[in-house]
């Protein structure tokens, strides 16, 4: 049987503790209790044109449903140790949100949050509006399409992501990131992918200074580079750019493949290795020359 619950305020402490098989509409969790955890160890209940102010709503909860919810700024750190969590039409606005959370859906979320989703495995976002300086830090398994995101220090030490028609602002984006593929997106920052292994960019507008050093089987297929200086340093790339590259310095390994080079550095070499530069303007020029 499904409880259900409409158009109620709770401020108390664990106000709906253990909560299950429940649906709850145009309820409110704030007041002068100030009461932490209202849903704490929920499980199999739908929340939907709520508003939260109260710290910790969501935690231990399995399986839930949230639609056209407010998560306020007071409600910190609000969903931690969870599974199987649908948020679709919501907002939130509370920092530190998703701690070790998994099989995440974010459809249509707009989400202001400092160090949001870290340490989560199985995140699906879609259709949304991200703003977090610590974005999906240490998570698995992550896909992210039609999305704009905002912020420093993004998708470090993630593993298996695949990130598509999505517009990205950040800084120092993907480091330490493992098996991660980039398609269709434009990426405007400073220092992209520094210390990964196997990322793979398709069709992408990279933006910024010294992008994807240090990196190990590092790809990317017609992609463009703008205003990116020192690029690929300590690298194994293999790489077509429909584009110019201002600076390459010092990649360690495979075949790059662009319009032109602004300047190749080539010294204080840390390795032993040879990497091919192609600049297809100079094939051309040297062929109309004969």
């Amino acid at each position: 049987m499904i409880k259900r619950i409409t158009s109620k305020t709770y401020s108390e402490e664990r106000a709906l503790y253990n909560l299950k098989n429940a649906r709850l509409l145009l309820c409110k969790f704030m007041g002068e209790n100030d009461g932490e955890s209202p849903l704490k160890e929920a499980s199999n209940i739908s929340v939907n044109s709520c508003k939260f102010y109260l710290r910790y709503p969501l935690w231990h909860v399995n399986d839930a449903q949230i639609r056209a919810t407010l998560f306020a700024e007071p409600s910190r750190a609000p969903m931690w140790y969870s599974k199987n969590l649908v948020f679709r039409n919501s907002t939130i606005e509370s920092v530190k949100a998703f701690r070790e959370c998994e099989n995440i859906t974010l459809d249509n979320l707009v989400m202001k949050s400092a160090e949001a989703i870290w340490r989560c495995n199985k995140v699906n976002i879609v259709n949304s509006d991200l703003d977090s300086t610590y974005l999906c830090f240490e998570s698995k398994d992550i896909n992210m399409s039609k999305t704009n995101f905002k912020g420093k220090y993004s998708f470090q030490y993630v593993e298996n992501a695949i990130i598509e028609d999505c517009t990205l602002d950040t800084k120092d984006f993907l480091w330490h990131a493992n098996n991660v593929t980039i398609k269709n997106c434009t990426i405007k920052g400073e220092y992209l992918g520094w210390y990964s292994d196997n990322l793979t960019f398709i069709n992408c507008k990279i933006i910024g200074t010294q992008p994807l050093c240090y990196c190990k089987h590092l790809k990317l297929i017609d992609c463009e580079m703008e205003n990116c200086d020192l690029s690929f340093e300590f690298s194994f790339v293999e790489a077509t750019i429909n584009s110019s590259i201002d600076s390459i310095k010092n990649p360690i390994g495979g075949k790059i493949v662009c319009k032109s080079v602004g300047e190749k550095i080539r010294k204080q070499r840390k390795y032993v290795g040879h990497c091919e530069i192609i600049e297809t303007d100079k094939i051309k020029e040297n062929k109309k020359a004969k």
